[in-house]
């Protein structure tokens, strides 16, 4: 058996709904240096180097799943192995992006989390600017059930944790492999996908992203900034259907270091604030 740590899987889509799913996939294409690939009129995909986007009809702002790869088959076997002997109800999911075997979770807000071997078809190359679709970031009622279930239950490794003054959690970072978090969540009065975010590489990359962005006349959100947790330069732009993107560069790698714990202070309330005020 195997934590999703010792698994080594990493984030490689997204399934996102939209009530105008042609215009926000015509947004990712040129905004987000994408190629779009029409499957229905109910469905498209969008593709760029390492990141894909599925788009459904469905109501804005709305996650359908996120999709995890493993990197070998048995891996894959043992991490199921690891799932089900910690009770985590294990269902099956087919698609067309994974090879037969892949399966999916919920985890404590109903958000679907899918596990699988990239097919055959999914391994073509896309021109694009670099940026590997890399974290998804969440809001929750309940930020330590969410840690709980992520650590205890798949494996996750905890990387860094904002903590209020009365000693509750505000914020939890958490990986499955050496990247800071391949996942986040705070607390917040509603639940669901608050950002997801692509890794630029080096600093200079996110000028070549910002200078993309201005010639598509896109307002920057946020940024540029740098976080405390993750130690990662940043800036935010909104798409068309007002979900929020975050462009990372120079995010940090972690190998077993212990977790550390971050005051909420005013920096991190104002930090954080962005994040609640969006949601």
């Amino acid at each position: 058996m195997l934590t999703a740590v010792q698994a080594d899987l990493y984030l490689h889509h997204l399934e996102i709904q939209s009530n105008n799913p042609l215009g926000l996939a015509k947004f990712y294409s040129s905004v987000m240096s994408m190629q779009l690939n029409k499957v229905n009129n109910k469905k498209i995909i969008c593709n760029g180097p390492s990141r894909k986007i599925i788009i459904s009809q469905g109501n804005n702002r709305t996650l359908s799943h996120v999709g995890m790869v493993c990197r070998s088959k048995n891996n894959l076997a043992r991490f199921k192995s690891f799932l089900i002997q910690n009770q985590v109800q294990v269902k099956e999911f087919d698609s067309e992006i994974y090879k037969t075997g892949s399966f999916s979770i919920l985890d404590p807000d109903d958000n679907k989390i899918c596990f699988g071997i990239l097919s055959d078809n999914e391994k073509l190359l896309f021109d694009g600017i670099n940026g590997p679709l890399q974290h998804v970031t969440f809001s929750s009622f309940n930020v330590e059930a969410f840690q709980e279930f992520y650590e205890k239950k798949l494996g996750f490794q905890v990387t860094d944790r904002v903590v209020k003054i009365d000693g509750t959690l505000a914020t939890c970072f958490i990986t499955s492999n050496h990247e800071h978090h391949t996942i986040a969540c705070f607390k917040s009065a509603k639940k669901g996908m608050d950002h997801h975010s692509y890794e630029a590489g080096e600093w200079d990359h996110i000028k070549t992203w910002c200078d993309h962005f201005a010639s598509h006349d896109i307002q920057l959100m946020w940024g540029p900034g740098r976080h405390g947790p993750g130690n990662n330069l940043f800036v935010f732009i909104e798409d068309a259907d007002g979900n929020w993107i975050e462009i990372s560069a120079e995010l940090e790698t972690v190998h077993g270091r212990p977790i550390k714990n971050w005051p909420q202070t005013e920096r991190t309330l104002n930090l954080w604030g962005k994040a609640i005020m969006r949601s």
